[in-house]
């Protein structure tokens, strides 16, 4: 089954306290349907120490959030799209943009 969302795709937050905002994916959990985007989805963690020596410290990373939440950013009309799939002549399977007909 082809994905409609992938690791290095530009994508568009939909709903939630980041709406609007845009970002590149870095991991997508099939399993859970859940998405890690840069810099959407920041909260603050704090860490303990560990080891003898070594600070506790507050550090801020991402969440994962729903993959329903986010829609794609189409490379070519840089406009959010909706994915279409299409058989390519050597029977391979391609992501290709709604608006412009354009393969990711």
């Amino acid at each position: 089954m082809l994905s409609r969302i992938k690791k290095n795709d530009l994508v568009f937050v939909l709903s939630g306290k980041d709406k609007g905002k845009q970002g590149n994916v870095i991991d997508v959990d099939k399993d859970k349907n859940k998405v890690l985007v840069k810099n959407i989805a920041v909260v603050t963690k704090h860490v303990k120490a560990k080891r003898s020596g070594e600070k506790s410290k507050i550090a801020k990373e991402e969440s994962y959030i729903p993959l329903c939440t986010v829609m794609p950013v189409c490379p070519s009309c840089k406009q959010t799209c909706r994915i279409q799939t299409k058989f390519l002549e050597d029977g391979k399977k391609t992501r290709i943009c709604h608006r412009c007909k354009e393969a990711f």
